[in-house]
Protein backbone atom coordinates (compact mmCIF):
# COMPACT_ATOMS: atom_id res chain seq x y z
CA UNK A 1 0.00 0.00 0.00
CA UNK A 2 1.20 3.44 -0.67
CA UNK A 3 1.35 5.25 2.69
CA UNK A 4 0.89 8.39 0.69
CA UNK A 5 -2.61 7.79 0.08
CA UNK A 6 -5.56 9.15 1.49
CA UNK A 7 -7.55 6.35 3.24
CA UNK A 8 -11.37 6.04 3.64
CA UNK A 9 -13.52 3.31 5.57
CA UNK A 10 -17.01 2.04 4.19
CA UNK A 11 -19.40 0.81 6.50
CA UNK A 12 -21.79 -1.20 3.94
CA UNK A 13 -20.63 -2.94 0.88
CA UNK A 14 -24.38 -2.34 -1.43
CA UNK A 15 -24.61 -0.51 -4.76
CA UNK A 16 -23.59 3.18 -2.87
CA UNK A 17 -20.50 1.66 -1.19
CA UNK A 18 -19.21 0.31 -3.85
CA UNK A 19 -19.66 3.29 -5.94
CA UNK A 20 -17.55 5.31 -3.55
CA UNK A 21 -15.50 2.89 -3.44
CA UNK A 22 -14.38 2.79 -6.55
CA UNK A 23 -14.85 6.05 -7.29
CA UNK A 24 -12.26 7.30 -4.35
CA UNK A 25 -9.90 4.15 -5.70
CA UNK A 26 -10.26 5.88 -9.12
CA UNK A 27 -9.06 9.48 -7.48
CA UNK A 28 -6.35 7.57 -5.45
CA UNK A 29 -7.29 7.28 -2.28
CA UNK A 30 -7.04 3.57 -0.35
CA UNK A 31 -10.49 2.37 0.46
CA UNK A 32 -11.49 -0.60 2.61
CA UNK A 33 -15.24 -1.31 2.41
CA UNK A 34 -16.79 -3.72 5.21
CA UNK A 35 -19.72 -5.55 4.60
CA UNK A 36 -22.13 -7.82 6.72
CA UNK A 37 -23.26 -10.42 4.27
CA UNK A 38 -21.18 -12.84 2.99
CA UNK A 39 -21.87 -11.03 -0.55
CA UNK A 40 -21.40 -7.94 -1.54
CA UNK A 41 -23.57 -5.83 -3.91
CA UNK A 42 -27.16 -4.93 -1.88
CA UNK A 43 -29.36 -4.27 -4.68
CA UNK A 44 -27.17 -6.16 -7.34
CA UNK A 45 -27.25 -9.16 -5.09
CA UNK A 46 -28.58 -12.38 -6.81
CA UNK A 47 -29.31 -15.91 -5.66
CA UNK A 48 -29.56 -18.84 -7.61
CA UNK A 49 -32.19 -21.43 -7.08
CA UNK A 50 -32.23 -25.10 -9.20
CA UNK A 51 -29.48 -23.49 -11.45
CA UNK A 52 -31.41 -20.53 -12.11
CA UNK A 53 -29.84 -17.10 -11.14
CA UNK A 54 -32.29 -14.59 -10.04
CA UNK A 55 -32.02 -10.34 -9.02
CA UNK A 56 -32.87 -9.48 -5.59
CA UNK A 57 -33.42 -5.86 -6.41
CA UNK A 58 -32.06 -4.35 -9.61
CA UNK A 59 -34.27 -5.31 -12.26
CA UNK A 60 -34.94 -2.75 -14.89
CA UNK A 61 -32.38 0.63 -15.16
CA UNK A 62 -31.66 3.30 -17.89
CA UNK A 63 -29.18 5.64 -18.76
CA UNK A 64 -26.49 2.73 -19.73
CA UNK A 65 -26.67 3.93 -23.24
CA UNK A 66 -23.71 5.94 -24.87
CA UNK A 67 -24.02 9.21 -23.52
CA UNK A 68 -26.09 8.57 -20.57
CA UNK A 69 -24.99 9.67 -17.19
CA UNK A 70 -24.53 6.01 -16.26
CA UNK A 71 -22.73 4.83 -18.97
CA UNK A 72 -20.65 8.39 -18.37
CA UNK A 73 -19.87 7.20 -14.94
CA UNK A 74 -18.77 3.85 -15.65
CA UNK A 75 -16.48 4.85 -18.34
CA UNK A 76 -14.78 7.16 -16.00
CA UNK A 77 -14.37 4.31 -14.00
CA UNK A 78 -13.34 1.91 -16.71
CA UNK A 79 -16.05 -0.94 -16.31
CA UNK A 80 -18.42 0.21 -18.99
CA UNK A 81 -17.17 -2.52 -21.28
CA UNK A 82 -17.30 -5.18 -18.66
CA UNK A 83 -21.05 -4.61 -18.72
CA UNK A 84 -23.52 -6.33 -20.76
CA UNK A 85 -26.62 -4.59 -21.41
CA UNK A 86 -29.60 -4.82 -23.49
CA UNK A 87 -32.02 -1.76 -24.34
CA UNK A 88 -35.41 -2.73 -23.68
CA UNK A 89 -37.64 -3.08 -26.94
CA UNK A 90 -37.90 0.63 -28.70
CA UNK A 91 -41.92 0.17 -29.33
CA UNK A 92 -42.21 -1.15 -25.34
CA UNK A 93 -40.18 -0.59 -23.03
CA UNK A 94 -42.89 -0.59 -20.28
CA UNK A 95 -46.62 -1.85 -20.85
CA UNK A 96 -49.57 -0.28 -18.60
CA UNK A 97 -52.43 -2.72 -18.69
CA UNK A 98 -56.27 -2.22 -17.20
CA UNK A 99 -58.39 -5.08 -16.65
CA UNK A 100 -61.14 -3.16 -16.44
CA UNK A 101 -61.57 -1.83 -20.08
CA UNK A 102 -59.10 -3.80 -21.57
CA UNK A 103 -56.83 -1.08 -22.54
CA UNK A 104 -52.86 -2.08 -22.94
CA UNK A 105 -50.64 0.91 -22.91
CA UNK A 106 -46.97 0.40 -25.06
CA UNK A 107 -44.67 3.38 -23.78
CA UNK A 108 -41.96 3.50 -26.42
CA UNK A 109 -38.74 4.66 -25.45
CA UNK A 110 -37.84 8.45 -26.76
CA UNK A 111 -39.68 11.74 -25.80
CA UNK A 112 -41.13 12.21 -29.42
CA UNK A 113 -42.40 8.44 -29.20
CA UNK A 114 -43.77 8.19 -25.81
CA UNK A 115 -45.32 11.89 -26.17
CA UNK A 116 -46.92 10.91 -29.62
CA UNK A 117 -48.14 7.81 -27.31
CA UNK A 118 -50.00 9.18 -24.76
CA UNK A 119 -51.81 11.70 -27.60
CA UNK A 120 -52.99 8.38 -29.71
CA UNK A 121 -54.50 7.12 -26.76
CA UNK A 122 -55.73 10.89 -25.49
CA UNK A 123 -56.00 12.83 -28.97
CA UNK A 124 -58.16 15.62 -27.23
CA UNK A 125 -55.37 15.83 -24.71
CA UNK A 126 -52.87 16.66 -27.05
CA UNK A 127 -51.96 19.97 -26.36
CA UNK A 128 -51.95 19.32 -21.99
CA UNK A 129 -49.55 16.51 -23.08
CA UNK A 130 -47.45 18.59 -25.05
CA UNK A 131 -47.58 20.79 -21.80
CA UNK A 132 -46.92 17.67 -19.20
CA UNK A 133 -43.92 16.51 -21.23
CA UNK A 134 -42.36 19.94 -21.81
CA UNK A 135 -42.68 20.93 -18.10
CA UNK A 136 -41.81 17.24 -16.62
CA UNK A 137 -38.30 17.36 -19.40
CA UNK A 138 -38.01 21.46 -17.61
CA UNK A 139 -37.63 20.07 -13.83
CA UNK A 140 -34.95 17.46 -14.58
CA UNK A 141 -32.68 20.42 -16.40
CA UNK A 142 -33.30 21.97 -13.01
CA UNK A 143 -31.54 19.28 -10.86
CA UNK A 144 -27.60 19.84 -12.11
CA UNK A 145 -26.09 17.27 -11.05
CA UNK A 146 -28.34 14.86 -12.54
CA UNK A 147 -27.21 15.93 -15.77
CA UNK A 148 -23.63 15.83 -14.65
CA UNK A 149 -23.21 20.05 -13.94
CA UNK A 150 -21.63 21.59 -10.59
CA UNK A 151 -24.98 22.04 -8.14
CA UNK A 152 -22.58 24.05 -5.87
CA UNK A 153 -21.66 27.01 -8.89
CA UNK A 154 -24.06 29.46 -7.56
CA UNK A 155 -27.36 29.14 -5.37
CA UNK A 156 -30.39 28.03 -7.18
CA UNK A 157 -33.89 29.05 -6.84
CA UNK A 158 -36.14 26.04 -8.37
CA UNK A 159 -39.32 26.56 -9.71
CA UNK A 160 -42.49 26.21 -8.15
CA UNK A 161 -43.07 23.15 -9.59
CA UNK A 162 -40.00 21.66 -8.33
CA UNK A 163 -41.45 21.15 -5.02
CA UNK A 164 -44.89 20.61 -5.44
CA UNK A 165 -46.59 16.99 -5.14
CA UNK A 166 -46.86 14.67 -8.02
CA UNK A 167 -50.36 14.41 -7.99
CA UNK A 168 -50.67 18.38 -7.66
CA UNK A 169 -48.51 18.76 -10.61
CA UNK A 170 -50.27 16.24 -12.87
CA UNK A 171 -53.37 17.44 -11.83
CA UNK A 172 -52.37 20.79 -13.55
CA UNK A 173 -52.37 19.75 -16.96
CA UNK A 174 -55.49 17.77 -17.38
CA UNK A 175 -58.33 16.98 -15.72
CA UNK A 176 -59.17 13.88 -17.69
CA UNK A 177 -58.63 11.15 -14.74
CA UNK A 178 -58.04 8.22 -16.62
CA UNK A 179 -54.80 10.56 -18.52
CA UNK A 180 -54.02 11.35 -14.84
CA UNK A 181 -53.14 7.83 -14.08
CA UNK A 182 -51.56 6.75 -17.09
CA UNK A 183 -49.06 9.53 -16.49
CA UNK A 184 -48.29 7.77 -12.86
CA UNK A 185 -48.04 4.44 -13.94
CA UNK A 186 -44.32 4.17 -12.98
CA UNK A 187 -44.88 5.18 -9.03
CA UNK A 188 -44.07 1.71 -7.61
CA UNK A 189 -40.82 2.16 -9.23
CA UNK A 190 -40.33 5.30 -6.35
CA UNK A 191 -43.27 4.53 -3.79
CA UNK A 192 -44.95 7.23 -5.15
CA UNK A 193 -47.70 8.72 -2.96
CA UNK A 194 -49.84 11.10 -5.14
CA UNK A 195 -49.91 13.75 -2.27
CA UNK A 196 -47.02 14.08 -0.60
CA UNK A 197 -43.78 12.49 -3.15
CA UNK A 198 -42.11 16.00 -4.71
CA UNK A 199 -42.79 15.64 -8.33
CA UNK A 200 -39.13 16.12 -9.28
CA UNK A 201 -38.81 12.26 -8.24
CA UNK A 202 -41.07 11.01 -10.78
CA UNK A 203 -39.81 13.25 -13.29
CA UNK A 204 -35.86 12.25 -13.11
CA UNK A 205 -37.69 8.82 -12.59
CA UNK A 206 -39.33 8.79 -15.80
CA UNK A 207 -36.95 10.82 -18.06
CA UNK A 208 -34.42 8.20 -16.99
CA UNK A 209 -36.85 5.06 -18.33
CA UNK A 210 -38.30 7.35 -21.24
CA UNK A 211 -34.64 8.09 -22.30
CA UNK A 212 -33.02 4.41 -22.10
CA UNK A 213 -34.56 1.72 -20.47
CA UNK A 214 -32.51 -1.55 -20.33
CA UNK A 215 -31.45 -4.51 -17.92
CA UNK A 216 -28.41 -6.41 -17.30
CA UNK A 217 -28.30 -9.29 -19.47
CA UNK A 218 -27.41 -12.58 -17.33
CA UNK A 219 -27.62 -10.77 -14.12
CA UNK A 220 -26.71 -7.52 -12.72
CA UNK A 221 -24.14 -9.11 -10.12
CA UNK A 222 -21.65 -8.02 -12.97
CA UNK A 223 -21.94 -4.56 -12.11
CA UNK A 224 -20.81 -5.07 -8.44
CA UNK A 225 -18.11 -7.08 -9.51
CA UNK A 226 -17.13 -4.50 -11.72
CA UNK A 227 -17.00 -1.50 -8.97
CA UNK A 228 -14.79 -4.34 -6.47
CA UNK A 229 -12.46 -4.83 -9.21
CA UNK A 230 -11.52 -1.68 -9.10
CA UNK A 231 -10.90 -0.94 -5.73
CA UNK A 232 -9.32 -4.11 -5.61
CA UNK A 233 -6.85 -2.89 -8.20
CA UNK A 234 -6.30 -0.01 -6.63
CA UNK A 235 -5.09 -2.06 -3.68
CA UNK A 236 -7.71 -1.58 -1.74
CA UNK A 237 -9.58 -4.12 0.33
CA UNK A 238 -13.33 -5.52 0.85
CA UNK A 239 -14.23 -7.29 3.63
CA UNK A 240 -17.67 -9.56 2.71
CA UNK A 241 -19.03 -11.41 5.56
CA UNK A 242 -17.47 -8.91 8.55
CA UNK A 243 -19.36 -6.03 9.12
CA UNK A 244 -18.84 -3.07 11.63
CA UNK A 245 -20.17 -3.67 15.00
CA UNK A 246 -18.66 -0.49 16.93
CA UNK A 247 -17.93 2.60 15.65
CA UNK A 248 -15.71 4.91 18.22
CA UNK A 249 -16.30 8.99 18.39
CA UNK A 250 -14.08 11.03 19.68
CA UNK A 251 -14.52 15.29 19.87
CA UNK A 252 -17.30 14.88 16.87
CA UNK A 253 -14.88 12.53 14.70
CA UNK A 254 -15.06 8.94 13.86
CA UNK A 255 -12.21 7.63 15.63
CA UNK A 256 -12.25 4.19 14.53
CA UNK A 257 -14.44 1.16 13.58
CA UNK A 258 -14.63 -2.29 14.87
CA UNK A 259 -15.14 -5.14 12.80
CA UNK A 260 -17.57 -8.66 13.93
CA UNK A 261 -13.99 -10.19 14.57
CA UNK A 262 -13.24 -7.52 16.73
CA UNK A 263 -10.26 -5.70 14.60
CA UNK A 264 -10.04 -1.86 14.73
CA UNK A 265 -9.27 -0.19 12.08
CA UNK A 266 -8.62 3.68 11.02
CA UNK A 267 -9.05 5.46 8.21
CA UNK A 268 -9.13 9.85 7.24
CA UNK A 269 -12.37 9.69 6.80
CA UNK A 270 -15.57 7.34 6.73
CA UNK A 271 -18.65 6.78 4.63
CA UNK A 272 -21.75 5.41 5.73
CA UNK A 273 -23.55 3.44 3.34
CA UNK A 274 -26.53 2.01 5.03
CA UNK A 275 -29.69 3.19 6.57
CA UNK A 276 -29.05 6.11 9.04
CA UNK A 277 -31.26 4.57 11.82
CA UNK A 278 -28.92 1.52 11.53
CA UNK A 279 -25.62 3.51 11.41
CA UNK A 280 -26.81 5.18 14.47
CA UNK A 281 -27.06 1.42 16.18
CA UNK A 282 -23.37 1.18 15.50
CA UNK A 283 -22.12 3.90 17.86
CA UNK A 284 -22.73 6.27 21.52
CA UNK A 285 -25.24 8.46 20.44
CA UNK A 286 -25.28 10.77 23.08
CA UNK A 287 -22.46 11.65 21.57
CA UNK A 288 -23.97 13.18 18.43
CA UNK A 289 -26.33 15.80 18.62
CA UNK A 290 -30.15 14.28 20.07
CA UNK A 291 -32.00 16.50 17.81
CA UNK A 292 -30.02 15.58 14.92
CA UNK A 293 -30.22 11.56 15.28
CA UNK A 294 -33.66 11.90 16.61
CA UNK A 295 -35.04 13.82 13.23
CA UNK A 296 -33.21 11.41 10.82
CA UNK A 297 -34.54 8.12 13.32
CA UNK A 298 -37.72 9.31 13.13
CA UNK A 299 -38.43 9.93 8.92
CA UNK A 300 -41.00 7.25 7.78
CA UNK A 301 -40.00 4.96 5.52
CA UNK A 302 -41.64 3.93 1.95
CA UNK A 303 -43.34 0.61 1.55
CA UNK A 304 -42.18 -2.14 0.66
CA UNK A 305 -42.59 -5.42 -2.09
CA UNK A 306 -43.11 -9.21 -1.90
CA UNK A 307 -41.65 -10.94 -4.71
CA UNK A 308 -42.09 -14.08 -6.42
CA UNK A 309 -39.45 -15.59 -8.30
CA UNK A 310 -40.80 -18.07 -10.68
CA UNK A 311 -38.32 -20.59 -12.59
CA UNK A 312 -40.45 -22.06 -16.10
CA UNK A 313 -40.19 -25.10 -18.49
CA UNK A 314 -38.00 -25.33 -21.16
CA UNK A 315 -39.36 -23.23 -23.98
CA UNK A 316 -42.57 -23.04 -22.42
CA UNK A 317 -43.34 -19.26 -22.06
CA UNK A 318 -42.53 -16.63 -24.54
CA UNK A 319 -40.04 -13.52 -23.38
CA UNK A 320 -40.76 -10.30 -23.37
CA UNK A 321 -38.34 -7.35 -23.28
CA UNK A 322 -39.91 -4.89 -21.53
CA UNK A 323 -41.61 -4.08 -17.50
CA UNK A 324 -45.37 -5.52 -17.16
CA UNK A 325 -47.59 -3.23 -14.73
CA UNK A 326 -50.98 -4.69 -14.19
CA UNK A 327 -53.78 -3.48 -12.10
CA UNK A 328 -57.81 -3.95 -12.16
CA UNK A 329 -58.63 -0.45 -12.78
CA UNK A 330 -57.09 3.05 -13.17
CA UNK A 331 -58.24 4.46 -9.50
CA UNK A 332 -55.90 1.99 -8.12
CA UNK A 333 -52.55 3.42 -9.98
CA UNK A 334 -51.43 5.64 -6.37
CA UNK A 335 -53.32 2.96 -4.09
CA UNK A 336 -51.60 -0.13 -4.40
CA UNK A 337 -50.36 -0.10 -0.58
CA UNK A 338 -53.93 0.69 0.56
CA UNK A 339 -55.08 -2.87 0.49
CA UNK A 340 -57.17 -5.19 2.95
CA UNK A 341 -55.49 -9.48 3.31
CA UNK A 342 -58.95 -9.98 0.95
CA UNK A 343 -57.73 -7.79 -1.96
CA UNK A 344 -53.63 -7.67 -1.92
CA UNK A 345 -52.35 -7.43 -3.90
CA UNK A 346 -53.51 -4.27 -6.00
CA UNK A 347 -51.08 -4.58 -9.01
CA UNK A 348 -48.34 -6.40 -10.52
CA UNK A 349 -44.81 -5.20 -11.55
CA UNK A 350 -43.35 -7.78 -13.30
CA UNK A 351 -40.36 -9.12 -15.83
CA UNK A 352 -38.78 -11.96 -17.63
CA UNK A 353 -34.77 -11.02 -17.29
CA UNK A 354 -33.16 -11.80 -20.56
CA UNK A 355 -29.93 -14.50 -19.82
CA UNK A 356 -28.92 -13.84 -23.57
CA UNK A 357 -29.21 -11.30 -26.03
CA UNK A 358 -31.47 -13.53 -28.28
CA UNK A 359 -33.52 -14.97 -26.00
CA UNK A 360 -37.44 -16.50 -27.45
CA UNK A 361 -38.62 -17.99 -24.51
CA UNK A 362 -38.27 -16.72 -20.34
CA UNK A 363 -36.12 -18.87 -17.85
CA UNK A 364 -37.82 -16.84 -15.18
CA UNK A 365 -39.87 -13.97 -13.99
CA UNK A 366 -39.54 -11.77 -11.17
CA UNK A 367 -43.03 -10.57 -10.07
CA UNK A 368 -42.88 -7.12 -7.68
CA UNK A 369 -46.24 -6.76 -5.34
CA UNK A 370 -46.43 -3.79 -2.73
CA UNK A 371 -46.57 -4.44 0.63
CA UNK A 372 -46.50 -2.80 3.72
CA UNK A 373 -44.30 -4.03 6.34
CA UNK A 374 -47.17 -3.81 8.97
CA UNK A 375 -48.27 -6.76 7.05
CA UNK A 376 -45.37 -8.68 8.47
CA UNK A 377 -44.74 -7.12 11.60
CA UNK A 378 -45.64 -10.10 13.77
CA UNK A 379 -42.84 -11.84 12.26
CA UNK A 380 -40.26 -8.91 13.39
CA UNK A 381 -38.48 -10.96 15.75
CA UNK A 382 -38.08 -13.68 13.81
CA UNK A 383 -35.11 -14.88 11.27
CA UNK A 384 -34.65 -16.15 8.04
CA UNK A 385 -35.51 -19.81 8.39
CA UNK A 386 -36.87 -20.23 11.77
CA UNK A 387 -40.38 -17.54 10.99
CA UNK A 388 -42.57 -20.34 11.97
CA UNK A 389 -45.02 -22.10 10.08
CA UNK A 390 -47.92 -19.59 10.37
CA UNK A 391 -45.47 -17.85 8.16
CA UNK A 392 -44.84 -20.14 5.76
CA UNK A 393 -48.57 -20.43 5.58
CA UNK A 394 -48.79 -16.73 4.81
CA UNK A 395 -46.00 -17.21 2.14
CA UNK A 396 -48.46 -20.03 0.20
CA UNK A 397 -51.32 -17.71 0.83
CA UNK A 398 -49.36 -15.02 -1.11
CA UNK A 399 -47.96 -17.16 -3.96
CA UNK A 400 -50.85 -18.39 -4.64
CA UNK A 401 -52.62 -14.86 -5.00
CA UNK A 402 -50.26 -13.98 -7.59
CA UNK A 403 -50.42 -16.62 -9.44
CA UNK A 404 -54.19 -16.22 -9.47
CA UNK A 405 -53.67 -12.75 -10.49
CA UNK A 406 -51.16 -13.84 -13.43
CA UNK A 407 -53.28 -16.14 -14.60
CA UNK A 408 -56.01 -13.37 -15.22
CA UNK A 409 -53.44 -12.61 -18.52
CA UNK A 410 -52.10 -15.58 -18.95
CA UNK A 411 -54.52 -18.58 -18.31
CA UNK A 412 -51.96 -21.64 -18.98
CA UNK A 413 -49.08 -20.20 -16.85
CA UNK A 414 -49.12 -23.11 -14.25
CA UNK A 415 -48.46 -25.81 -16.68
CA UNK A 416 -45.47 -23.57 -17.47
CA UNK A 417 -44.27 -23.22 -13.91
CA UNK A 418 -41.52 -25.78 -12.55
CA UNK A 419 -40.20 -23.83 -9.45
CA UNK A 420 -41.38 -21.07 -7.04
CA UNK A 421 -39.97 -19.03 -4.72
CA UNK A 422 -41.11 -15.96 -2.48
CA UNK A 423 -39.58 -13.20 -0.11
CA UNK A 424 -41.18 -10.93 1.96
CA UNK A 425 -40.43 -7.15 3.78
CA UNK A 426 -38.92 -9.20 6.40
CA UNK A 427 -36.22 -10.75 3.89
CA UNK A 428 -35.37 -7.08 2.44
CA UNK A 429 -35.22 -5.62 6.10
CA UNK A 430 -32.70 -9.05 7.00
CA UNK A 431 -30.58 -9.13 4.12
CA UNK A 432 -30.42 -5.13 3.10
CA UNK A 433 -30.49 -3.97 6.67
CA UNK A 434 -33.07 -1.94 5.38
CA UNK A 435 -35.23 -0.57 8.18
CA UNK A 436 -38.89 -1.90 7.71
CA UNK A 437 -37.28 -3.57 4.48
CA UNK A 438 -38.50 -0.10 2.82
CA UNK A 439 -37.61 -0.48 -0.84
CA UNK A 440 -36.83 2.79 -1.65
CA UNK A 441 -35.52 4.07 1.45
CA UNK A 442 -36.63 6.69 3.58
CA UNK A 443 -39.73 8.73 1.97
CA UNK A 444 -39.69 11.94 0.81
CA UNK A 445 -42.50 14.54 1.60
CA UNK A 446 -42.83 17.67 -0.64
CA UNK A 447 -45.02 19.15 2.57
CA UNK A 448 -42.16 18.57 5.15
CA UNK A 449 -38.58 18.64 3.01
CA UNK A 450 -36.46 19.38 6.26
CA UNK A 451 -37.59 16.52 7.96
CA UNK A 452 -37.23 14.17 5.16
CA UNK A 453 -33.81 15.39 3.91
CA UNK A 454 -30.47 13.75 4.57
CA UNK A 455 -27.09 15.44 4.16
CA UNK A 456 -24.31 13.29 3.10
CA UNK A 457 -22.03 15.68 5.58
CA UNK A 458 -22.89 14.83 9.01
CA UNK A 459 -22.86 16.27 12.45
CA UNK A 460 -19.10 13.99 12.54
CA UNK A 461 -16.61 16.15 10.98
CA UNK A 462 -14.93 13.20 8.90
CA UNK A 463 -18.21 11.17 8.73
CA UNK A 464 -20.57 11.17 5.82
CA UNK A 465 -23.61 9.46 4.62
CA UNK A 466 -24.36 7.71 0.73
CA UNK A 467 -26.73 5.42 -0.39
CA UNK A 468 -30.67 5.29 -1.43
CA UNK A 469 -31.73 7.17 1.87
CA UNK A 470 -29.97 9.90 0.52
CA UNK A 471 -31.15 12.18 -2.04
CA UNK A 472 -32.42 9.74 -4.52
CA UNK A 473 -32.54 5.63 -4.75
CA UNK A 474 -32.22 3.10 -6.89
CA UNK A 475 -29.48 2.83 -9.73
CA UNK A 476 -29.62 6.42 -10.58
CA UNK A 477 -30.08 7.84 -7.60
CA UNK A 478 -27.60 6.04 -6.14
CA UNK A 479 -24.61 6.75 -8.31
CA UNK A 480 -25.29 10.17 -8.14
CA UNK A 481 -25.35 10.46 -4.78
CA UNK A 482 -21.61 8.79 -4.10
CA UNK A 483 -20.81 11.41 -6.48
CA UNK A 484 -22.12 14.18 -4.40
CA UNK A 485 -20.38 11.98 -0.96
CA UNK A 486 -17.35 11.64 -2.70
CA UNK A 487 -16.84 14.81 -4.01
CA UNK A 488 -17.04 16.26 -0.17
CA UNK A 489 -13.57 14.39 -0.27
CA UNK A 490 -11.79 15.13 -3.54
CA UNK A 491 -13.63 18.55 -4.51
CA UNK A 492 -17.05 18.01 -7.08
CA UNK A 493 -15.67 20.64 -9.42
CA UNK A 494 -12.65 18.53 -10.67
CA UNK A 495 -15.08 15.15 -9.91
CA UNK A 496 -17.44 16.28 -12.35
CA UNK A 497 -14.45 17.60 -14.99
CA UNK A 498 -13.06 14.05 -15.14
CA UNK A 499 -16.31 11.91 -15.42
CA UNK A 500 -17.66 14.70 -18.26
CA UNK A 501 -14.67 14.17 -20.38
CA UNK A 502 -15.73 10.78 -21.83
CA UNK A 503 -19.13 12.48 -22.66
CA UNK A 504 -17.47 13.70 -25.66
CA UNK A 505 -16.05 9.93 -26.14
CA UNK A 506 -18.90 8.27 -25.90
Amino acid sequence: MNETKQTAIIIGGGIGGLFCGAILSREGWHVKIFERHCKIGGGLHQFVRRGVAFETGMHVMGAFHPGGVLHRICSYLGIADKLTVMPADDDCFDMFHIKSDGKKYRMPRGYEPFTANLCRHFPEERANIHRYMEALYGICKEVRLYNMENPDISFQEFSDDFMQSVGDFIDSFTRNEQLRHVMGYCNPLYAGDRYTTPVYIHALISKFYIEGACRFVGGSRQLAEALAGVVRQAGGEIYAGNGVKHIEIEDRNAAYIVDDDGTRHCAERYISSIHPSQFFKLTDTSKIQRSYWQRIDSIPNTYSVYTLYIIFKPGSFRFFNYTYYYQEDYAETWEHHLYTEENWPRGLMFITPPVTERDVFAEKMIVNCVMNFDTVRRWEDTVTGKRGDDYEAFKRRCEEKIIRKLEELFPDIRTCITGLYSSSPLTIRDFYNQKEGAMYGVRKDCRNMALSHIAVRTKLKNLFFTGQNINLHGILGVPLTAIGTCAELVGMENLLDRINAYKIKT
